[in-house]
């Protein structure tokens, strides 16, 4: 970092009031990480919230929680179920004890503060409400079509069914292997997209619950539920092997509806042999490849109370796919945005081509009207072929079709020639930025015909980057564009031809995630699935969720550390100590696995820097470094956990394999790793491998290596680590260089290109295997936060209890604002620079403090009052204590 020495510092907050105290309030709760979360079954949910409103200095020095089933009683502090009594404590996360929810209930809790200006105040009443606490709870059966696993046609499923009462409320607790809508009197039920979750469905499953009491009449009523393939029955061919899963059969569903009357009474309707079930337009799906639509074979009805169902078959009884079946406790995908179609172009054979501006996951959306049985063929791509048709080249690669029935990224579409038909797929996603119609007999389409939803998992943002860069905005959008895209209840590779949860690539880009969008649900759900997958010996496959891909190729620890690193980072932004327990015994066997390997402390299981630019870094090198990380993430997880033993023993094993690195690779005389490749410098660097007394001298010859390379030479895990080698050794002027670069090899040269999401190749030419929507080199948007912003989480207070700021104002860059909205609220780094002058403004929410370190011949305060404590300049270098509070600074470079 770029720091010098200050003359003068006078720092402080704003005094703060009694009056100002009394406005603090706590706000923002949560029940297990969601706002009013339906239909939770965790025996000891968390609850969490903040302050707002406060004074600079704010903080909570004690809490009382109150939970009961009685909303108006909660208000006035009394609880039925839990009193927490005062806990002297500033923590903002408490866990209900185990034992007293039941299920089927809605809990009502609300949390009272006293905070150190001497006022208390409560929050607003929230809620949660349970589900099934119990596998006995479920009423319903698994029922299915019972047709042949191979046959195409989805199933459609009814069943008529009358209330005599007037009702309180209803809920609908459904479970399918393989993915439903629900729908209720001819409606939708709800607005998620591809429920449930992809996991391994023969060790997990998860349910979702509805509230459906607004949708239901007095009288008769009708249920409908249509089951898609999803992963569950995986019928395209490629070369994971998903058709061959153990788990493979016809979707199959399990529901309960709960009706509770008025008078208080409840009843049940539940899936068994006498739901109605057939088929209809739906003649084919695809989670991989795509969806085939006849509209002459709709049922027009078929989910309502007047359809005529005499010709439907009855469902049959189908064993559970397994015995886990868990409530899905995340943020649901959804359409999140719409988009309409920036140009569409007519070919001279016929076909249209549309064009949606940006590179993007989700699906398309067609109206259009035509003679009965013309056929549309709906192209997804990514690119367009010299001749303004779409070219899939790029993304059918791993595909391996047996016949031409079932083509890639292809929707066909049948017309009824009865009317206007409206066509998108339901259970299938691709990734695209143009659609190309061709059609059987010519129809009239405009740019009204089409639109595109992009989805994902609904995870709401919580950072944001603003600079005087278009580049760097640009590059910092197209970061989340691929971020979102591959985002869809699990983190996965690209939307096009894999849809793979790669291990790598996520935790690549887990700091980008979490700085950016409240992910942790969704983590959350993903770890589980590592539980899940995770062999007795403790080897993980390389990508999760899979049936038996992945366990013997690129599985290393370069790539499969994220059941360490995942973890560990959940740790670090949310302070929350439950993603390191439930963890950790698969963390430890995995980390015990590697050293049953490799007793001497290095190891070369993994695939090595992925994707190179021209230098291809020693593999033993960098696996032995993830080892390095696994073993030390266990043991500082063992110490957060109090495993005293087990901490002694991996901070043992982690300085072992340090050691044996060091020995082996690094060159004392030359300050180099290796051959001194990028990322062979960058990763000891930045993983604190290189000895204290040596990172001077190899942060130079890094510094060195890049300017000799004219720029970036790196692979995937270089790319996670040049940027922060650079700038957190004293070299963040270059580091912002490379950032910024618009020639090849860059993020920038992507941009200048055209590009709206991150690219898989750092070469943006090539005829296959080159997504143009990739995640894995995605770090450099949390650089932007770390570097730019200089906002760290604290290993000793996490989840920003103690902010750690380093900001650096780097040349060619006037202007940089980084916000994220953490556990405790809004923190705020911005800074203007002009010439050695730099206005630097900080925001530090309440409840929590921070640690400015600054080089500056001069820094000021703009701020009135007192009382900051400010540490003497040790070699140019300047700390500063703040509270919470704003701050602003007058900085002379």
């Amino acid at each position: 970092m770029k720091w010098i020495s200050a003359i003068a510092v006078v720092v402080s907050v704003l005094g703060a009031s009694n009056a100002g105290f009394a406005q603090c309030k706590p706000a923002h709760l949560q029940c297990e990480n969601l706002t009013s979360p339906l239909g939770i079954d965790v025996q000891q949910p968390r609850l969490t919230w903040n302050l707002l409103g406060c004074t600079p200095g704010a903080r909570q020095e004690s809490y009382n929680i109150v939970v009961g089933t009685d909303s108006v009683a909660v208000s006035v502090g009394k609880g039925n179920v839990w009193h927490s009594g005062s806990i002297n404590k500033d923590d903002m996360l408490a866990v209900v004890p185990v034992g007293l929810l039941k299920s089927f209930t809605r809990y009502y809790w609300q949390v009272t503060v006293n905070n150190n200006g001497g006022a208390s105040s409560s929050s607003a009443v929230s809620n949660f409400e349970t589900a099934l606490m119990s596998s006995t709870d479920w009423k319903g059966a698994w029922i299915t079509d019972g047709i042949n696993v191979n046959e195409k046609p989805a199933g459609y499923f009814r069943k008529a069914f009358k209330l005599s009462k007037p009702v309180k409320s209803a809920r609908a607790y459904i479970v399918a292997a393989g993915l439903y809508e629900l729908y209720l009197n001819g409606k939708k039920v709800g607005n998620h997209r591809l429920d449930p979750m992809f996991t391994r469905f023969d060790r997990r499953n998860l349910y979702i619950t509805h509230d459906v009491t607004a949708m239901l009449n007095n009288g008769q009523n009708a249920l409908g539920v249509l089951l898609g393939n999803g992963w569950y029955n995986h019928q395209s061919t490629a070369v994971w092997f998903f058709d061959k899963t153990p788990w493979r059969a016809r979707p199959k569903f399990c529901m309960d509806v709960r009706v509770t009357y008025a008078d208080g009474t409840t009843e049940i309707i539940s899936t068994d042999n006498t739901w109605k079930t057939s088929h209809g337009p739906l003649t084919f799906n695809s989670i991989y490849t795509a969806e085939h639509y006849d509209a002459r074979l709709e049922q027009n009805g078929w989910n309502t109370t007047s359809f005529i169902d005499t010709a439907w078959k009855n469902a049959i009884f189908t064993s559970a796919p397994s015995k886990n079946i868990v409530a899905q406790q995340l943020y649901p995908i959804r359409d999140v945005q719409s988009l309409k179609p920036v140009s569409i172009k007519k070919s001279n054979t016929g076909s249209y081509v549309f064009d949606f501006g940006q590179n993007m996951a989700g699906v398309s959306e067609i109206k259009v009207k035509g003679n009965a049985g013309t056929t549309l063929r709906l192209i997804h791509g990514e690119r367009l072929k010299p001749d303004g048709h779409v070219d899939q080249s790029n993304i059918d690669y791993h595909y391996r079709p047996t016949d031409d029935k079932d083509p890639f990224h292809q929707d066909i579409l049948i017309l009824s020639g009865k009317k206007e038909d409206t066509f998108r797929a339901t259970f299938n996603y691709k990734g695209f930025q143009y659609v190309e119609v061709v059609s059987s007999e010519p129809v009239n389409l405009t740019k009204e015909s089409m639109i595109a939803y992009f989805m994902h998992s609904d995870v709401p943002a919580v950072g944001k980057i603003q600079s005087s860069s278009t580049l760097l905005n640009k590059i910092w959008q197209a970061t989340n564009n691929s971020y979102l895209s591959n985002f869809f209840g699990y983190p996965t590779d690209c939307p096009q031809r894999e849809k793979n949860g790669w291990t790598g690539d996520a935790h690549i880009a887990v700091e980008t995630g979490l700085y950016n969008f409240d992910g942790k649900t969704v983590y959350e759900k993903w770890l589980a699935d590592h539980r899940d997958e995770q062999q007795p010996n403790g080897v993980l496959p390389a990508i999760i969720p899979t049936a038996m891909w992945g366990y013997d190729w690129a599985n290393g620890p370069d790539w499969t550390s994220t059941i360490a690193i995942i973890p560990w980072n959940l740790y670090l932004f949310y302070g929350d100590k439950r993603p390191l327990e439930q963890n950790y015994e698969a963390l430890k066997k995995y980390v015990d696995h590697i050293e049953s390997l490799s007793p001497a402390g290095l190891t070369d299981w993994g695939l090595g820097d992925w994707i190179p630019i021209k230098s291809q870094s020693n593999k033993e090198l960098t696996s032995s470094i993830y080892y390095f990380i696994d073993a030390g993430i266990l043991a500082k997880a063992a110490k957060v956990l109090g495993k005293q033993s087990d901490y002694e023993r991996y901070q043992a094993l982690a300085d072992k394999i340090k050691n044996s690195v060091n020995k082996k690779f690094y060159d004392q005389a030359t300050g180099l790793y290796c051959s001194g490749y990028q990322t062979e410098l960058s990763a000891p660097l930045y993983w604190g491998l290189v000895p204290d007394g040596e990172k001077a001298k190899v942060a130079k010859n890094l510094a060195s290596r890049v300017q000799a390379d004219g720029g970036l030479d790196v692979g995937l895990l270089g790319s996670k680590t040049i940027l922060n080698a650079l700038s957190e050794n004293g070299y963040a002027d270059l580091a912002y260089k490379l950032a910024s670069n618009e020639k090849y090899p860059s993020w920038g040269w992507w941009i200048k290109n055209g590009a709206t999401t991150l690219y898989e190749n750092w070469k943006i030419e090539g005829s296959s295997d080159i997504s143009l929507n990739h995640i894995m080199f995605g770090e450099i948007s949390a650089w932007y936060y770390k570097a730019l912003g200089g906002i760290f989480p604290d290993s000793n207070a996490p989840g920003f209890k103690t902010v750690t700021l380093k900001p650096n104002f780097v040349n060619g860059l006037t202007q940089f604002s980084a916000t994220h909205t953490g556990p405790y609220g809004d923190i705020v780094s911005s800074w203007k620079k002009k010439d050695n002058k730099v206005t630097y403004e900080v925001i530090v929410p309440a409840n929590s403090n921070a640690v400015l370190e600054v080089k500056a011949t001069d820094i000021r305060s703009k701020t009135p009052a007192s009382g900051l404590k400010i540490n003497q300049p040790s070699a140019g270098l300047y700390s500063v204590q703040l509270q919470s509070g704003s701050y602003k600074f007058d900085i002379q470079l």
